[in-house]
């Protein structure tokens, strides 16, 4: 099955907001180019200092011009060189789908490649000083509260429980569009239901968003607020006029302190009922299992630790983390399984044997939930492997960029420079021929597993979903314990196919790699969902 169709991207709102005055813009990559000579001209005058610099692929302009396609042009770039630079007005930014290079990034020189200053001023607005936008003293402490917390097994237990609570909100939802014959859209509900489940796990806060009778303006504003944002902090990165723009309160900016100023105001709600609640409650406060919670009984023992600013950054930084990389996961992964009925029905094959074996009636829709135990998902090795395989082709996050705090040279002989901005490409990675054969751009689970189809992980180098090194993405197991409950209940009840049979779907340019759009299908029952 070949997904690589060509992407499509609708303009939003937002994406109007940025547009930029193209001959200023071709003026700038022309100076940039002539630039770029000169510079190449002294270094190689240095003798005896002479470095070997990444080839020069493009300029920002190249970018912008393809930023409805950004990934897929990345991509193509990566076959030609497997290290490159696109020149921007600032610095150079060097890009990657070599793994050795990744490994001597994310590993071997870690201290070398952090956020920067760049980095972190491009996201502040946004992630302010959480986890994914700072270095040092700042990224160590949220890492080891937040590392303990995913250790214990009380929010294992307490995760689980929530995740197929809304497991069984999910199929109900499904079941009733299947019985009116309704066409559903499943990104929407994905990203519903992962809104929830993170606002639940890692608040405490019941969002409601799932529900039929939802009536939570507040919740959906906030999340399409999210959604803006997260578009125009990745076009910060290419757009040189963007501090002006802030600075004047003009076109993309004003939008991005329209959507900024939602935010606050709805977490900044979130953070003041849960500390009313901890004034109440007491002592009973100290035996919540919600992330925040444990934040908030840190800074009790240590009441000048942080402020209710450090906590909003916190909870961002979870909820990019939390929702939009699970439910963009499972969004893709439907889409591609409406495309290819046998993986489906294999997995639904695999849930049952896992579950309820050969007996056909298990009660309702919570009974079954309930069979879903860490020992049954743990042992559902072709579901991980299409999970994995989805991830490998469309990751959460298509790009990751590290800032070079001084001067260096990666493992395939190419040179940093102190100041270059080194990314690594997860999405262009997926499709490499020479990392994962002839077939790179075809979905095949059974890449994944070995002949008695037990799952085989890849190193982390190679793929890159999750990062690497000490930076290792501290919720990947959560994220497949959500992704396997959510997927086992759905295919194991339901068959689903395109509303639209030859329709596709493209990506929206974010930090994360989210559908452009809704993903229309048809579901059709298994077998009865009961009540």
């Amino acid at each position: 099955l070949n997904l690589h169709t060509a992407h499509s991207s609708t303009t939003s709102a937002v994406s109007q907001a940025m547009d930029s005055p193209l001959p200023l813009l071709l003026a700038l990559s022309s100076l940039l180019l002539i630039l770029a000579g000169l510079y190449m001209t002294r270094l190689g005058l240095l003798g005896k200092r002479r470095r070997s610099y990444p080839p020069v692929a493009g300029t920002m302009l190249h970018q912008l011009l393809n930023w409805g396609r950004l990934p897929e042009y990345m991509t193509e770039l990566s076959r030609r060189y497997r290290t490159f630079r696109m020149l921007t007005l600032t610095c150079s930014s060097i890009h990657t789908v070599d793994p050795a290079n990744v490994e001597y990034i994310l590993r071997t020189n870690f201290a070398n490649y952090g956020k920067g200053t760049m980095t972190h001023e491009v996201m502040e607005d946004l992630l302010g000083d959480g986890i994914f936008n700072v270095d040092g003293t700042k990224w160590r402490h949220q890492r080891k509260v937040a590392s303990f917390e995913f250790s214990t097994r009380m929010l294992r237990d307490y995760s689980s429980g929530v995740f197929r609570d809304m497991a069984v909100q999910l199929a109900g939802i499904v079941a009733a569009a299947a019985s009116a014959g309704e066409r559903v859209d499943m990104e929407n509900l994905f990203m519903r239901s992962t809104l929830d489940s993170i606002f639940k796990i890692g608040f405490g806060v019941n969002l409601g968003a799932l529900s039929r009778s939802n009536s939570n303006q507040e919740g959906a504003a906030f999340a399409r607020a999210f959604d803006d944002a997260s578009e125009q902090v990745l076009y910060r990165f290419l757009d040189p006029l963007w501090k002006a723009k802030r600075l004047l309160n003009i076109l993309s900016e004003a939008a991005m302190k329209r959507s900024v100023r939602t935010i606050d105001d709805f977490v900044y709600a979130v953070i003041e009922k849960k500390i009313d609640q901890m004034g109440r409650e007491g002592q009973e406060f100290a035996k919540k299992e919600d992330i925040l919670s444990r934040f908030l009984l840190e800074r009790e023992k240590d009441p000048g630790c942080f402020d209710n600013k450090y906590l909003r950054d916190i909870i961002l930084n979870f909820m990019i983390a939390g929702r939009d990389t699970t439910a963009g996961t499972l969004s893709w992964f439907l889409y591609v399984l409406c495309r290819d009925q046998r993986i489906q029905d294999k997995i639904a094959k695999e849930v049952r044997e896992a579950t309820t074996g050969d007996r056909q009636d298990t009660g309702g829709m919570q009974e079954f939930t309930a069979c879903l135990t860490e020992d049954a998902i743990g042992s559902m090795h072709y579901l991980h492997a299409a999970l994995t395989e989805t991830l490998r082709l469309y990751p959460a996050v298509p790009t990751d960029v590290k800032y070079c705090f001084s001067d260096d040279t990666l493992p395939d002989g190419h040179a940093v420079r102190r100041g270059d901005m080194v990314n690594y490409l997860p999405y262009a990675m997926g499709q490499m021929k020479f990392l994962w054969g002839d077939d790179a751009e075809e979905f095949r689970p059974e890449r994944w597993l070995d002949d008695d189809g037990v799952f085989v992980p890849e190193s982390p180098y190679k793929f890159t979903a999750f990062q690497a090194g000490p930076r290792i993405c501290l919720g990947k197991e959560f994220a497949y314990r959500q992704m396997k409950i959510f997927a086992a209940a759905l295919l194991y009840l339901f068959r689903f196919e395109m509303w639209e049979r030859d329709s596709t779907v493209g990506y929206r340019p974010m930090l994360t790699l989210k559908m452009d759009g809704p993903l229309y299908v048809r579901a059709s029952p298994r077998r009865s969902t009961g009540n």
